[in-house]
């Protein structure tokens, strides 16, 4: 028998209580409260997975993942931009830079690798569309190449910066391939996305799709999206605010600056990735792969001709190439991704390797 979906009574009161908690942060202050509206942050994130898996479910695959990824893109472009725009000048030069390239690294390594583990360890092996992830890799690698590599070897402008003209260009060609990317997804090819139907022979696998939930209602479905742009906004701000904190801590720490853009991003991807976890553990692995890939080309194709774009008419510079040893790391891990996932099939080595990759990059960027 199925059971109905029901909006959970906390996923609702949390960001109610969040925005109130906000708006009383004129009339409060102090390290404590700071301390409160970290746990509200935490709360609201939660909720937006929530509210975000009610949604992906009601609409199916790829619209559900598509629209969290666009979510998500919105709060890291409200985010990187508030801090530029608020705080001028060479300290946020290559804020953007930073977090498009951490939310990359922990979308290819962290999330993925994770995926792969958690569904490996409960099914040994997971399958997934072989042609929809290699239509996400192959965008994802030109994109990744064109807005981070590149200005390291172009000769109009030094220190890894476009010109306006050349940021514009490259911004409309990434923001082109984007969109072309999205409507393969959705309209001409959407099937390259669907997980594929796993043999039955596994009992397990058999009881828990006869118990699948109904599909939210449309009244249901219309509250998520209400919510979830409560929660999207609550956690902008909340994070705008707390990154005075942040940009404090990793002062008085020695740590190097590009650690606020790693944090901005973490913060930012945590929705989409407990849902990219949960869909894994839950062998649904295709759905974890459309997250991470629609994630990361969000992030990369949507969120820097954004700011590019504000970068042109506000008149501030913005450094997009990354170094050397950023190349290598990303690199690698677009090697080791195209090789892991070339077969339609995963096992426990792959997300293991992933993984080690991530925790160096990690420790790299506090140790460079």
């Amino acid at each position: 028998m199925n059971n109905k979906i029901h909006l959970l009574g906390w996923t609702i009161i949390v960001p109610l209580i969040a925005w109130v908690a906000y708006l009383a942060h004129y009339y409060v202050g102090g390290h404590w409260y700071s301390l409160l509206l970290t746990v509200f942050l935490v709360g609201s994130v939660l909720a937006a997975v929530y509210h975000s898996e009610i949604i992906a479910y009601r609409l199916g695959e790829p619209y559900g993942t598509l629209l969290l990824a666009f979510a998500i893109t919105v709060i890291e472009v409200s985010l990187i931009i508030s801090i530029m725009l608020s705080s001028k000048g060479l300290e946020t030069i290559s804020l953007a830079r930073d977090t498009v390239f951490a939310a990359v690294m922990i979308i290819l390594t962290g999330i993925i690798g994770i995926c792969i583990i958690v569904g490996s360890i409960r099914y040994k092996q997971q399958l997934f569309t072989l042609q929809g992830v290699g239509t996400a890799m192959i965008t994802l690698i030109v994109v990744v190449v064109f807005l981070l590599v590149l200005p390291n070897y172009t000769t109009s402008h030094d220190n890894g910066e476009y010109t306006s003209l050349q940021l514009v260009f490259i911004s409309v060609i990434s923001l082109a391939l984007y969109i072309a990317f999205t409507m393969v997804q959705t309209i001409r090819h959407r099937a390259f996305f669907i997980a594929p139907i796993p043999k039955t022979g596994n009992d397990e696998l058999s009881e828990e799709t006869d118990f699948l939930p109904e599909k939210p209602s449309r009244k249901v479905m219309l509250l998520s999206v209400l919510f979830l742009i409560l929660c999207l906004g609550i956690v902008v701000l909340l994070a705008k605010y707390l990154s005075k904190d942040v940009d404090v801590l990793v002062l008085k720490a020695g740590a190097p600056k590009s650690i606020v853009g790693i944090i901005i991003a973490g913060i930012v991807l945590l929705p989409e990735g407990i849902a990219a976890i949960r869909a894994a553990y839950n062998n649904r692995l295709q759905t974890s792969l459309n997250l991470a890939f629609g994630s990361a080309l969000a992030s990369i194709g949507l969120s820097i001709p954004a700011v590019a774009l504000v970068s042109v008419f506000a008149d501030f510079r913005m450094t997009l190439g990354i170094s050397i040893k950023s190349t290598l790391l990303l690199g690698l891990s677009l090697f080791i991704i195209t090789i892991s996932l070339a077969t339609g099939r995963t096992n426990i080595m792959q997300g293991l390797v992933l993984i080690s990759i991530f925790f160096l990059y990690l420790f790299t960027t506090l140790v460079p």
